[in-house]
């Protein structure tokens, strides 16, 4: 799910917008926002894709479309322009929601897609990643929990995931030759 979130805030073309934490309740993994930081757009993608960030996917979705129901909205047309015919999203962080639900086969269309985007391509495959919000001034870095970028020659991305119902998940893209 954070792939869709992550590929949105990209699309959005508005990075470099600075983005205030506010209404922060986030269970699951989380980059430490609390009400007041002010960081970019762009550091919400980082913390989505290499952290896992739950809060991170939730204020980007508040941010972008008004609520995480708008978001909802934006992230199933963009699916269905994709060809993810089973897929359906309640949540921008992915955490478990009666009604958001995903396959194998769409997640692998997703991530071919998200992999065309310079951008995510470059996020998803770095290990590390310092970050400076802007309020507090701070500097957090940021570690990518997808081990196989480092244990397998090729693998440059994309995301690993867990949530109760699921168990763990992986949406991977390798290149050799």
């Amino acid at each position: 799910t954070k792939i869709m979130t992550s590929l949105l805030a990209l699309e959005s073309g508005r990075l470099s917008d600075v983005v205030t934490a506010k209404d922060i309740q986030s269970e699951g993994t989380s980059i430490g926002l609390k009400n007041g930081y002010k960081l970019y757009l762009e550091d919400l993608v980082w913390g989505m894709m290499l952290e896992s960030g739950n809060d991170a996917a939730k204020l980007a979705a508040d941010y972008l479309a008004g609520s995480e129901e708008n978001f909802a909205v934006l992230m199933n047309d963009k699916a269905l322009s994709i060809g993810m015919a089973d897929s359906h999203f309640v949540t921008a962080s992915g955490l478990d929601s009666d009604g958001h639900y995903s396959t194998a086969y769409d997640m692998a269309l997703l991530g071919a897609y998200a992999v065309s985007n310079p951008q995510f391509r470059e996020i998803c495959s770095s290990k590390t990643k310092q970050v400076e919000f802007i309020e507090p001034a701070v500097v957090r870095y940021f570690s990518n929990h997808n081990r196989l970028i480092s244990m397998c020659d090729g693998v440059f991305g994309i995301k690993t995931g867990f949530t109760k119902k699921s168990g763990r998940c992986l949406v991977s893209a390798c290149q050799r030759g």
